[in-house]
């Protein structure tokens, strides 16, 4: 999961995160959220990942991320499918995510799902090179 965060970060306009990623450190990471993360696999290989991060006010918040060769094939579909399912099982009543409102692609998927737009965060995130991008929050509410 580390090693496919890291490769993500490196395009450096799909997730927060920017590179370097430190591997080890975010490993030790992950191994603490197994139970909130869903992982898509492929000849052994993780090629995507949803982690929910459980509120203690009932809702989650979703980060995700795919291997750029395998964008377009499913795998996010599959992911945000899971993570509505996990959600559901943990007894959550809503989900919730930023997105970077120039991520064509991830808006239409989570639309998709039925994610709807509740605000834009203007200048919300600091980048490595100093600039500030707005990000767009949306929300699921769970039946």
């Amino acid at each position: 999961m580390a090693q496919l965060m890291a490769a993500v970060a490196e395009e450096r306009d799909k997730i927060g995160t920017e590179p370097p990623v430190d591997v080890e450190e975010r490993a030790a990471t992950f191994a603490g959220t197994i139970d909130e993360t869903v992982v898509a696999e492929a000849g052994g290989r993780i090629v995507g990942m949803i982690h929910v991060e459980v509120s203690r006010f009932g809702y989650g918040e979703l980060g995700m991320l795919v291997d750029a060769g395998w964008r377009g094939r499913g795998v996010g579909s599959a992911l945000v499918r899971a993570s509505i399912d996990l959600a559901r099982e943990r007894g959550l009543h809503k989900l919730c995510l930023d997105v970077w409102p120039t991520n064509a692609a991830a808006l239409a998927l989570y639309r998709k799902f039925g994610f709807v737009e509740e605000g834009l965060l203007v200048k919300q995130y600091r980048r490595a090179s100093g600039e500030l991008w707005d990000a767009l929050s949306m929300g699921l509410v769970l039946d």
